[in-house]
This record gives structure tokens, C-alpha cells and sequence, in this order.
């Protein structure tokens, strides 16, 4: 008999959700940058060892939502809580306990609060930041404000369910410990994915969002939230990828000087592509894409 199942990651912004992701899986499936809410769908990462199957799901990061879009990436964070195996709350052990951690708690929580809902794991992440006496205090920070929040929301009863890992998702310290005890809440099931498989994302989304980590990167805090990537054309070894922004003078700070940023940029994604790619990156100008429903629809959000 085989055991198959789903763990979800949520946190805010910039908490390491990605970083744990690729490390547990032990390849790269999910762009990372320093840039908050680099991640923009469910990105599915999946671990297969013995008879046992997890499908671990990276997510936004949760946050006060200023467009149309931060509305809906709040959404599909959520949406992924429901209906899993295990929702773990990653909360930064190097920084204090703030709103944006209290509603992350909260919406692990509120997916969790029935005996037979899904294990709720808080996991206190970047312990290679900060000392050992730190990593402890914030943990018992984090179970106070768990806690006082489950009882606020009346699900005191979850409480002795949940339960606690310090780790590094850069390092990979804890990571063992923490899958290991994922591993023994997936529930009896045949593997919904091949024993080989590491990732549900279709390729040609994988390289759009390859491109767009290398944008996030260079742009840095200048415009990442204006840019969205998507590939138009698909003829191997010819491949376009179209990127959009909301303003003419976004297009120019995206295509740099003499075109240098925009060719440095299709030089990095490239490195990650297989030999042999013909990679070509095109600009276009999307007005206000970010509030606009329609467009929202149409680009996948």
C-alpha cells in the first residue's frame, strides 16, 4: 500500500516558502529573489521515497494587498490551505512577530481548527540568521501568539495538535526532522504523480518564470510587482517570452541601457535552459495589468 499526499507552505513574503520548496525537493522548481511576492501561483513541488508520496505546495506570500492582483494572490494562498494534508506556517525567526505572521497563523488555523482537518506545523525558518537562544525565544513567541489567536477564534481544541520546527531552509538544517514527520500524515493512496517527477509546472511557465526571477533580480525594488512574463512562441529550439509592464518608461528601465539589462537578463535565464535554446525576450507595454480584471483573467491570476 502506498501513502500519497498534500502539505501546503504559507507565510508572508520573503519568509523562505520557496527556498524550502527547492531544498526539499532538491531542485530548483521555484523562482526565488529577495523582491516580496516573487512567487505568483501554487507551485507544486513533489517528493517520492518508498511507498510514501508528498506533494508540497509553495505559495504568495500573505499580505495587505494594494492592487487587484495582490487581492488574488492572497486568494490562491488560502484556496491551497484547504482541503490538504498538513498546512505549515513558516514565520521568520530572525524578525518580530508582526501582523502579516499573526494572519498567516490565523489562516493555518482557521484550515485546521477540526480534529479531522489538516496537521497544522508552524515552522520558524532563517535559524542560520540569528543565535540559538534567539531561535528559541522566537519559538516561544510564536506558540504565545498561536495560542491567543486560536483562542480568539474559539479553536483552543486545535492547540495540542499543533506543533513546531526550527530549521534553515537556506542550509538545510531541520529539513530531515521536519519532512520526515510530513511523511507520516499522508494519508493511504496510490501516487498521483510518476516516481520521477519533481514538479507539476508546465515548462513553458517554468521558463517565463525563470526570466521573470532574473527581472525581479536586476530590477531589484524598482518594479518587479509590474512585470509579468509569459512565453508566446514554442518551437523548440526557438523560444519567445513576452514581458509585460504598465508604463513606456518601465519598458525602458526593463530593456536598460543600449539593451544591456534585457540582454544580461536572457543570458542568466538561458544558463538554466537546456544547451542549445534559442532564447528571445520581448517588451510590451500592458497599462495598469495589475488592477485590471480582464487581463488578470487572461494572463492566469
Amino acid at each position: 500500500m502506498t501513502r500519497c499526499g498534500f502539505a501546503t507552505i504559507i507565510g508572508r513574503p520573503n519568509v523562505g516558502k520557496s527556498t524550502l520548496l527547492n531544498q526539499v525537493v532538491g531542485e530548483k522548481v521555484s523562482i526565488t529573489s529577495s523582491s516580496p511576492n516573487t512567487t505568483r501561483h501554487a507551485i507544486r513541488g513533489i517528493v517520492t521515497e518508498g511507498d510514501v508520496q508528498i506533494i508540497f505546495v509553495d505559495t504568495p506570500g500573505l499580505h495587505r494587498p494594494k492592487t487587484t492582483l495582490g487581492g488574488r494572490l492572497n486568494h490562491t494562498a488560502r484556496s491551497a490551505a484547504d482541503d490538504v494534508d498538513v498546512v505549515m506556517a513558516m514565520i521568520d525567526a530572525s524578525a518580530p512577530i508582526g501582523p502579516g505572521d499573526r494572519m498567516v497563523i490565523s489562516t493555518m488555523l482557521d484550515s485546521c481548527w477540526h480534529p479531522q482537518g489538516p496537521r497544522p506545523i508552524v515552522i520558524v525558518n532563517k535559524m542560520d540568521r540569528t543565535s540559538k537562544t534567539a531561535v528559541a525565544a522566537q519559538l516561544l513567541a510564536v506558540h504565545r501568539v498561536t495560542e491567543e489567536l486560536a483562542n480568539e477564534a474559539g479553536h483552543a481544541s486545535v492547540l495540542e495538535r499543533v506543533e513546531y520546527f526550527p530549521i534553515s531552509a537556506k542550509d538545510g538544517d531541520g529539513i530531515e526532522v521536519l519532512v520526515n514527520s510530513v511523511r507520516v500524515s499522508m494519508p493511504d493512496s496510490p501516487f498521483l504523480f510518476p516516481e520521477d517527477e519533481l514538479s507539476d509546472v508546465p515548462e513553458a511557465m517554468h521558463i517565463a518564470e525563470l526570466v521573470r526571477e532574473q527581472l525581479v533580480r536586476k530590477t531589484r525594488e524598482e518594479l518587479p510587482h509590474s512585470i509579468h512574463c509569459r512565453v508566446v512562441e514554442y518551437e523548440w529550439p526557438h523560444i519567445t517570452v513576452e514581458i509585460l509592464v504598465e508604463r513606456e518608461s518601465q519598458k525602458g528601465m526593463v530593456i536598460g541601457k543600449g539593451g544591456t539589462l534585457l540582454k544580461d537578463v536572457g543570458i542568466a535565464a538561458r544558463r538554466q535552459l537546456p544547451e542549445g535554446c534559442f532564447l528571445e525576450l520581448r517588451v510590451r507595454v500592458e497599462p495598469g495589468w495589475q488592477k485590471r480584471d480582464d487581463i488578470l483573467d487572461r494572463l492566469g491570476y
